[in-house]
């Protein structure tokens, strides 16, 4: 089907694209939330919001031009199951979604939580964040030296982390409370979160991870464990989830499903 076949298709695949994952974004958003005593319902729409923008962020990264992918979440990329017109525009309509969605009054009744919520996704996702991630990682493809240990932290805590933190801090800019114990959480998990991705680049399978696995080692890149190596970069890992939920003890008990994202992202199998 073509771009050009209406705003039905576009909304179909935009669907398409938000289907399936692990939603761990927005289960930050809710969780955090959840933590600062907001309401069930208002976090709602933070939580869809950065769950539009990551998505926006697979279908672009998942096109030739970038990663060129073609398969996602254990399916065909948009730009496979449709076209790369359509994936352009899909990405494009998730990102503006996603800013619509902070932007509206059932978010927060303050208008100014709602600009710093708009205001800290932009950073996160743009040319100091995600974007700046992406452009890091097409340079390091081609680069004479392969990243070191701290180039590729710096790297992963744009593409990866910087997504992750704005998410679990969004409960507490929706209380006004301090975000800083769930930014050193989000932080320490953001950089679990990447370690295992590429410990299940070298260990998983296709159908294991819902997408191809190898590449990175195929191209030469560095990588947590190309660095590290396979036993260090597990034991990395296992660190920065206690790192994590050391960050938590200020919530007490309260916290302990957040804990348990912690350790469900190092021991995850997709």
């Amino acid at each position: 089907m073509r771009a050009a076949d209406g705003p039905d298709e576009i909304h179909a695949a935009m669907r398409y694209a938000l289907t399936g994952g692990k939603r761990l974004r927005g289960f930050l958003v809710l969780e955090s939330a959840r933590l600062h005593g907001v309401s069930a319902g208002a976090p709602v729409e933070a939580a869809a919001a950065t769950e539009a923008l990551h998505a926006y962020s697979l279908v672009h990264d998942d096109l030739p031009c970038m990663d060129d992918d073609d398969l996602r979440r254990g399916r065909p990329t948009v730009h496979v199951k449709w076209d790369e017109a359509t994936a352009v525009l899909v990405g494009d309509a998730l990102q503006t979604l996603a800013f619509g969605l902070l932007a509206d009054p059932v978010c927060h009744p303050d208008a100014g939580v709602r600009c710093r919520l708009i205001a800290g996704l932009a950073e996160a996702s743009g040319a100091r964040g995600m974007v700046l991630g992406q452009a890091q990682d097409i340079a390091a493809e081609t680069a004479e030296t392969p990243l070191a240990l701290d180039g590729i932290e710096a790297l992963q805590a744009n593409k990866t982390g910087a997504l992750i933190v704005w998410s679990a801090t969004a409960g507490a800019h929706l209380a006004d409370a301090d975000p800083d114990p769930m930014r050193r959480y989000a932080d320490a998990l953001g950089r679990a979160f990447q370690i295992a991705d590429d410990i299940l680049d070298v260990e998983g399978t296709a159908e294991e991870v819902g997408k191809a696995v190898g590449k990175d080692q195929g191209a030469g890149k560095a990588t947590f464990v190309s660095l590290l190596g396979l036993d260090g970069a597990k034991a990395r890992a296992r660190d920065l989830v206690e790192e994590a939920c050391a960050a938590l003890d200020p919530f007490g008990s309260d916290a302990e499903t957040l804990r348990h994202c912690a350790r469900f992202v190092v021991s995850r199998d997709r």
